[in-house]
């Protein structure tokens, strides 16, 4: 199917890297991450974000979109892989596979490289610790028309396969760095950006102030 190199074996160098870049270290060392879901790659396409390398098994294929997308995704100089659906359950990182899986190089974004409205609009987390959350977060920013999301003091990666998930997709299109609350902070007093700052802590009968970082 589409000239794709077949694999079925469980033992097969790709099927055991795959695995692998569930876990940071290798996704830092080798420059690349994953994204699993017809709906992650189809955004990425969208934005022209263009995967190394596309494994499929049509055996676990939710609908009849699929074989456009990889044809797209050939298209425009992505590698297909065919595996069986054993070798694609086992790379698979959802609980329900879709049969789709990407390979994309990762990116970054510094402060001095965002553009920004004016007035700006930005979204500042700080010590996000859970995967999950970092991608309910960029989802919520796109939604609300945000410029870029900054995350300062970051426990979780930005390419961690469940903010990948959680972000459906969102990842591909919202400008997100990473770095230090210190290094935010002093950003925002040479832009002169006012910040407000929330917490679930506050007291509710407490006057809302806003600052000039």
């Amino acid at each position: 199917m589409l000239g794709a190199e077949p694999i079925s074996s469980l033992q097969n160098a790709r099927i055991k890297n795959l695995v692998k870049l569930r876990n940071r270290r290798p996704r830092d060392q080798q420059g690349v991450f994953i994204a699993e879901g017809y709906r992650a790659i189809s955004r990425a396409l969208e934005k022209s974000v263009v995967p190394k390398e596309v494994y499929f098994s049509p055996e676990w294929f939710l609908g009849d979109n699929e074989i456009t997308l990889l044809e797209e995704a050939q298209g425009r100089g992505a590698a297909l892989f065919e595996l069986s659906k054993i070798a694609f359950e086992k790379i698979a990182y959802r609980d329900r596979p879709e049969g789709v899986l990407g390979v994309f190089d990762q990116w970054s974004h510094s402060l001095e490289s965002l553009t920004l409205k004016n007035p700006p609009f930005l979204l500042i987390a700080e010590s996000i610790e859970k995967p999950g959350n970092l991608g309910t977060i960029l989802r919520s920013a796109d939604a609300a028309g945000v410029d870029a999301v900054i995350c300062c003091d970051p426990v979780t990666d930005l390419f961690n396969p469940n903010v990948v998930r959680s972000s459906t997709g969102v990842l591909f299109s919202m400008p997100t760095v990473m770095t230090t609350s210190e290094e935010t902070i002093a950003w925002l007093k040479s832009e002169g950006i006012r910040s407000i700052a929330t917490t679930p802590h506050a007291d509710p009968t407490t006057p809302t102030r806003t600052y000039l970082a």
